[in-house]
Parts: structure tokens; sequence; C-alpha cells
């Protein structure tokens, strides 16, 4: 079933379709509820709840409601609820902003990009970013990851958060921005301090 057919499909016949639902969307849920809690155990929870939650709204709803729903940012309204309700406090481990299905097949032979060293290096950027974008603050981290890793419109964010687009343009500006000079700064002091290799030991002969 193709995503715009789901609202018709929910308001016809909800225990039919739900399952529909979940297979479209449990994916991107899960990786959005990741992004937020830095916790795969939390991001479970999250999802499973943001789903049972869906559920019973949907079953309340009128049929006519379900038909006009924005589902997708409906969605994430209701997973981003959840976070704030059940890990808002809790210590943010370290999440890696490459999402795992995201990976392709590509033969190494064929991309210099993949041989291990480049691989390396594309890790250790993507946890780097990953551990920034953890630590920023709730209001910035929400609206990045929403924008430039779900890939919602701002008129979509601005639904899921209940804010004008221009706040919700405004903070994926500052989000972005406190990431770079976050990253700007890592670098001048890598660039000072350069990490020197211990000599190594001389052998007697």
């Amino acid at each position: 079933m193709h995503e715009p057919d789901l609202p018709e499909a929910l308001a016809t016949d909800l225990d039919d379709s739900f399952e529909q639902l979940v297979l479209a969307y449990q994916n991107r849920l899960y990786a959005f509820a990741l992004r937020l809690s830095g916790s795969p155990q939390d991001a479970e929870e999250i999802t499973q709840d943001a789903f049972v939650r869906a559920y019973e709204a949907l079953r309340s709803y009128a049929a006519q409601r379900v038909r006009d729903m924005a589902l997708r940012s409906w969605l994430y309204q209701i997973t981003l609820n959840v976070f704030r309700n059940r890990v808002r406090g809790h210590h943010l481990q370290l999440v890696a902003l490459a999402q795992e299905e995201d990976e392709t097949a590509m033969d190494p032979a064929d991309d210099p990009q993949t041989r291990p060293d480049a691989l390396l290096e594309q890790v250790e950027f993507q946890q780097k970013l990953g551990a920034l974008l953890a630590a920023l603050p709730e209001r910035y981290r929400v609206v990045v990851v929403l924008r430039h890793v779900q890939g919602l419109t701002y008129g979509e964010i601005a639904g899921v958060l209940n804010q004008p687009i221009g706040t919700v343009k405004a903070n994926v500006h500052r989000g972005l921005r406190l990431l770079r000079e976050t990253l700007d700064e890592q670098e001048k002091r890598a660039q000072a301090h350069p990490t020197r290799r211990a000599p190594r030991e001389r052998q007697d002969t």
C-alpha cells in the first residue's frame, strides 16, 4: 500500500490497515527516537508506545478526520511527545548520524570512499557529529533531526512542533550553526595540538 493511500485505508478499516502503517513508519520513527534519546532500548520502547497511542487515537477519531490527517507529521508528533514524557533528562549515549539502512553494497574496488581507511574516517566523523548533535539543546536537536535526518519539510516540522514556520527555520539555522562552530573549534584544537606518536624503543643488537 502506498503512503498516500493510508489515511483512506485507516478510515475504512483500521484493524486491517494498521499493520501497513506500522510497516511504513516503524524504521523512521525508531531512527527518530534513537537520534533524540541516544538509547536503542529507549528508542524501541518509544516507538512501540507511539504506535499504541496512534492506534488508540485513530480508533477514537471520526472517519473523515482520519482521511484529512497529515499522517507523517502526526506520527512524528506522537513520537516526540512520548520521548519527552519518558526520557527527558536521561544521559544521551553516542549515536552516529548515519543510519545502517542507508549503507550500500557497492564493491570497495569500485569506489575509493569504501576503502578501509576512508571508511574509518567516515565512521569517526559520523560519531563526532552524533555526539555533537546529542549535545545540542532539545529545541535545536529536534528540528535538525527532523529536517536533515528524517527529511521533513519546514511545514511538516511546524505541524509536529505546533510552531510558526519562521521559528522552525530559525531553530534549524541556529542548530546547524552551533554544530559548525563546534566542529570548527575542534578542528582548530586538533591542528594546534596534533597527536604525537610515541618514539619507538631502540632494540639492542
